[in-house]
């Protein structure tokens, strides 16, 4: 049995110098509103944590937990809200920060309950976006990376809970 190894697909330096440039957009485009950050947990927190110490505009967030149910490998995108939002979206011009994107399935869900609750906007904010898994058409705004189909960690995301916090996104080789 072969131990997984990481190599690395984005450095630290490069993804800090995305997430400036993220932030600069978002502060732009928010220009004069608050922005209401949303993290998808528990993956997003790491990249909500670094967005938000970039974008300019008053700030404010909240965090929920969903899971979505399949049969173990494939996500049959019906969600399960484990932690929901402490506060009310009514009026709140709202960012939806995700760490990745691939199926669209329990984030197109999850957008679709959050806009029943009369934000004055939403758009969608993620880390990196994975467009060759898309089953569900999803409008993201802003994204870091867009990345070919690989099994990738670091910034928030785990690979059997492990290597959430390296500091840089790298690909996981050597798993079945």
């Amino acid at each position: 049995m072969m131990a997984e190894t990481i190599s690395v697909m984005h450095n630290e330096e490069e993804v800090a110098k995305r997430i400036e440039e993220l932030g600069r957009q978002i502060s732009k485009d928010y220009a004069g509103k608050q922005v209401h950050l949303i993290c998808v947990l528990k993956g997003g927190v790491f990249f909500m944590c670094e967005l938000a110490k970039r974008i300019t505009v008053p700030v404010s967030m909240d965090f929920m937990s969903v899971s979505s149910y399949g049969d173990g490998t494939s996500s049959s995108g019906v969600v399960k809200i484990a932690k929901d939002l402490d506060e009310p979206l009514e009026g709140k011009d709202v960012l939806v920060v995700e760490d990745i994107i691939d199926s669209g399935r329990t984030l197109s869900y999850l957008l679709e309950i959050l806009s029943k609750r009369h934000p004055s906007s939403m758009r969608l904010c993620t880390l990196l976006d994975k467009p060759d898994r898309r089953v569900r058409e999803v409008k993201v705004d802003y994204t870091g990376f867009e990345i070919e189909d690989k099994f990738v960690v670091g910034y928030g995301l785990d690979y059997a809970q492990k290597y959430r916090n390296l500091p840089y996104i790298g690909v996981v080789e050597g798993v079945e």
